[in-house]
């Protein structure tokens, strides 16, 4: 039995008419998925298939809980789901899924696998950060966090810095007939005024 067998819709044996078909999606479904976003799940998807003449309507309505990991302080982040999606299914000749609305399945073809259309629908849920409400985060995990944050501005400042100086040691090096940027002018400014406080200190 495969992974996903559970999905497969009969579409070819379907009578015209609605059915209405549920699943539930526990952690095995998002380890079977190799996400690397959602840790568990306590998902209800509810499909509704209404099937007329040649098209089949596909509704799905998901609802539920997604844990997933907090970027600000690791902790578990137990995050609402509460979607939508819907999409039309016909046979043709050859797959076809150049259409948002509208999915076009081989005649070979008698089930179609929905496991992936559930997929997306819950990962497009999902939003880009991951990050607990203000206040609700690890203190503790916080609290490094705000310090190696801070260790990190101050070597990133240092090495802008560096970058700066060499960048202007190295326009100094090539005449050029083009008038000078002003900003740089201030810079090197800045730069000399250091060096001859440095002289004056041997």
């Amino acid at each position: 039995m495969g992974k996903f067998t559970e999905y497969k819709l009969p579409l070819k044996s379907m009578p015209e008419g609605t059915q209405t078909f549920e699943y539930h999606l526990g952690k095995q479904f998002f380890v079977n998925m190799e996400s690397a976003d959602i840790h568990d799940a306590d998902l209800t998807v509810s499909l509704t298939v209404d099937h007329k003449g040649e098209l089949y309507n596909l509704d799905f309505q998901i609802e539920g809980t997604v844990t997933l990991i907090c970027d600000r302080c690791l902790d578990d982040l137990i995050f609402p789901i509460a979607t939508s999606y819907a999409i039309s299914v016909k046979y043709g000749e050859d797959y076809n899924d150049d259409s948002d609305d509208l999915l076009v399945i081989p005649e070979s073809d008698s089930y179609l696998n929905v496991a992936y259309m559930i997929y997306d629908t819950v990962a497009l849920a999902v939003p880009i950060k991951h990050v607990h409400p203000l206040g609700k985060c690890n203190r503790q995990m916080s609290a490094m966090l705000r310090k190696h944050r801070a260790r990190r501005t101050d070597d990133e400042d240092a090495e802008l810095e560096e970058t700066l100086i060499e960048e202007m040691d190295s326009m100094s090096d090539q005449p050029s007939d083009q008038p000078s940027d002003p900003r740089w002018d201030e810079l090197r400014k800045l730069k000399d005024s250091d060096s001859d406080g440095g002289d004056s200190d041997e």
